[in-house]
């Protein structure tokens, strides 16, 4: 029996996506919104990494870049970890493909479509979607748009991802499928994802037996990153909590100072109802005076 290895791991996503064409074509005819009749044929790839124009730029680095039969070009990400400045790194990547197609001599009639497709192994907003589609429209009429920047952002959580919502997309579904329950503690691949041929080849190129103990070394390593990652995150968000409620207490002492002050109470007595100091009530009601 077949033992598998996570697809949502760097070097598994690209082997799968990033050395076979023909898996990258179904993969993205079934989960973008591409225009009736635009079904991607054939591919080639470009590079991943997309050099600056200057000194001052930045270089950036995608998971898997490649053109179509009508000159589309598609950028493919999966990102383990959601941060806020994701979305800006999205639309830098898509905008320096956008631009480097114009080349000298070029005019503007002659760039294309950039696709953005992003899996995400986490949520990023607060809505039940787990599929998000942006592009340029028109604020007023949303029928109107420029279709030249798209993105299409994928929530695999299982909070979000719910096969039976998207049951009309049956080759999205399997993909995703494939995605999210294949991995180390999967013995068999289910039925209805190894009778689709390409999923079926995409698990095999999963399977342990097919990577070398230097492969298994950096896979293990990837997810000893994302877990030390994932840990500094909660520690900074827990701190981040902790000076909040620090903050709402002082903020709450100094209120219940003020009222008492107003009151006439005396010092001695604020400082046992607060617990605060006679110098820190001395400095409230201070500034209580200069801002009034």
């Amino acid at each position: 029996m077949a033992k598998y290895l996570d697809p949502k791991a760097d070097l598994i996503f690209k082997r799968i996506f990033g050395d076979h064409p023909q898996l990258l074509i179904s993969f993205l005819n079934a989960l973008l919104p591409l225009e009736s009749g635009t079904k991607i044929e054939t591919i080639a790839y470009l590079p991943s990494e997309q050099p600056p124009f200057g000194d001052g730029e930045k270089n950036s680095i995608v998971d898997v870049r490649c053109i179509d039969n009508y000159k589309r070009q598609f950028i493919v990400e999966m990102q383990m970890l959601w941060e806020e400045k994701f979305h800006s790194r999205l639309t830098f990547n898509a905008c320096k493909a956008y631009v480097r197609q114009l080349m000298k001599g070029k005019q503007y009639d002659q760039l294309y479509p950039v696709y953005t497709l992003a899996i995400l192994n986490e949520s990023f907003d607060d809505s039940n979607e787990f599929y998000h589609h942006y592009k340029i429209l028109n604020c007023k009429n949303t029928k109107k748009s420029i279709p030249d920047l798209q993105f299409v952002i994928v929530e695999l959580t299982e909070e979000k991802f719910k096969p039976e919502t998207i049951s009309d997309k049956k080759l999205a579904v399997l993909w995703l499928r494939f995605l999210s329950e294949v991995g180390e503690n999967m013995a068999k691949l289910p039925k209805e994802l190894e009778e689709d041929e390409n999923i079926a080849q995409a698990a095999e190129l999963c399977e342990i037996g097919a990577f070398t103990p230097q492969q298994m070394a950096e896979y293990d390593g990837y997810w000893d990153f994302i877990r030390r990652k994932r840990a500094e995150r909660e520690s900074l968000e827990a701190r981040g909590e902790a000076r909040g409620e620090a903050k709402g207490k002082a903020k709450t002492k100094a209120e219940i100072a003020i009222n008492l002050h107003q009151m006439g109470v005396e010092t001695d007595l604020i400082t046992k109802a607060t617990g605060l100091t006679h110098q820190q009530i001395e400095e409230i009601i201070k500034k209580l005076k200069v801002e009034s």
